[in-house]
């Protein structure tokens, strides 16, 4: 991971090059305030809105926050549950434009390819060093964001290379595949013992028949992690993660950061920006209501936790619509001043990640410390969480504007 100081900042894990339109260098700030607000959806963990949303149950709106700004238990979809489909979705998303940049600098092939092998290697790293925070040994878990792109990101950038009608075809092969492999795992049977990996008996959210393929740690992921994460080194061996969680899901995961790659052919292409626009919209819907009828046919259910074959399309769909929402009011409209607050954070993801993991906990103590008084006088107590978590919000937004003035970019 690097520091540097450009015109045209390039990549922020990544982020996409300065496009060419009629010799002016252009970017498509689209790309960049979506991501930014990918971030603070991100950084919004730090007010609590679902704690807080207990102190007021009979308020609707209250519950609908809560939903929102949490993972659901299994079945369905969040805001909250769209933060790391977007993340990966845009890092396929600026690829054609970071290989076009370079490739236009005189870079070829195999100085690109070594660059996406380090770059994998990075975000791999990065992410266990930093789940590894307030661990007596590295903790080994291959589930969090950075991770799961650091492990198909190699093989995304060789499709780069492929024409669009490829890179769809291996997208649909990996959903089918990967939804063919946990149908053909054994079923828990009727005397599973679900206590034994941290799930009720009588859960709620188990399912019955056919979709009980796709329970709670009685999967093939959780299978699978069982064998493969207790060949590291562990505190106590792995028998199951509290929230389902799994490495597998890099698989899907990279069928997302596909729909990313062909998004961003689309829109580095030469058609209208209206044109783009309704490819846009087009293509979320369709890929939206796909996920929704092969959950509703009974077929595969919507799961992020072990991201399921539909839940890849769903949320894959709902990202392009978010993005289709950006994109028509900066990009095609041109109003880009409301956006600046957003794309302070999206050319800076990276930093705002690591600061995020590594620096919460340090700046609430400090906000409790020295305004605890001024903030309890100001606020009810119900809704403290929130007060202390917007206050982290502008204290990293501040660090990172200090940055954008002064062209300090991170980058792996």
């Amino acid at each position: 991971m690097q520091s540097t100081q450009l015109e045209s900042p390039q990549e922020t894990a990544p982020v996409q090059e300065p496009v060419q339109k009629s010799g002016i260098r252009e970017r498509l700030g689209s790309l960049d305030a979506f991501r930014g607000t990918i971030m603070l959806l991100m950084l919004n963990e730090a007010t609590r809105l679902p704690l807080v949303a207990r102190s007021f149950p009979h308020s609707a709106i209250w519950a609908f926050i809560a939903y929102n700004t949490e993972h659901v238990d299994w079945q369905g979809c969040s805001l909250h549950d769209l933060i790391q489909p977007g993340f990966s979705f845009l890092v396929g998303a600026a690829m054609p434009f970071s290989i076009a940049s370079r490739t236009a600098k005189g870079q070829t092939f195999w100085p690109l390819f070594g660059h996406a092998v380090w770059r994998a290697f990075l975000l791999i790293l990065l992410g266990i060093l930093l789940r590894s925070i307030r661990h007596p040994q590295t903790y080994f878990t291959f589930e969090d964001t950075l991770t799961q792109i650091g492990l198909g990101y190699v093989f995304l950038f060789l499709l780069a290379f492929t024409r669009v009608r490829t890179q769809v075809i291996v997208a649909i092969v990996i959903l089918i595949a990967f939804w063919s492999a946990f149908v053909l795992y054994p079923a828990p049977g009727p005397n599973f013992d679900y206590a034994r990996v941290g799930v009720p008996p009588q859960w709620e959210h188990n399912y019955t028949g056919f979709l009980s393929h796709f329970n709670k740690n009685s999967n093939l992921s959780w299978r699978f992690d069982v064998w493969f994460l207790n060949l590291f080194p562990r505190e106590e061996p792995f028998v199951y993660n509290e929230g389902g969680w799994s490495t597998l899901s890099f698989i899907p995961t990279l069928a997302t950061m596909i729909l990313g790659l062909v998004t961003g052919e689309w829109l580095k292409s030469t058609r209208s920006k209206p044109e783009k626009l309704r490819g846009l919209v087009i293509a979320g819907a369709g890929l939206a209501l796909a996920g929704l009828l092969f959950q509703w046919a009974g077929i595969c259910p919507i799961v992020k936790r072990v991201w399921t074959s539909s839940y890849t399309l769903y949320s894959g769909g709902l990202v392009i619509l978010m993005l289709a929402g950006f994109y028509a009011l900066i990009d095609l409209k041109g109003w880009r001043r409301w956006a600046f607050p957003l794309i302070v954070v999206g050319m800076n993801s990276i930093a705002i990640y690591v600061m995020s993991w590594t620096m919460g906990e340090f700046f609430f103590t400090a906000l409790q410390t020295h305004l605890g008084g001024v903030i309890a006088a100001l606020v009810s107590p119900s809704l403290l969480p929130v007060a202390y978590g917007f206050g982290i919000i502008l204290i990293f937004w501040t660090i990172l504007f200090w940055m954008y003035r002064r062209k300090i970019f991170l980058r792996i």
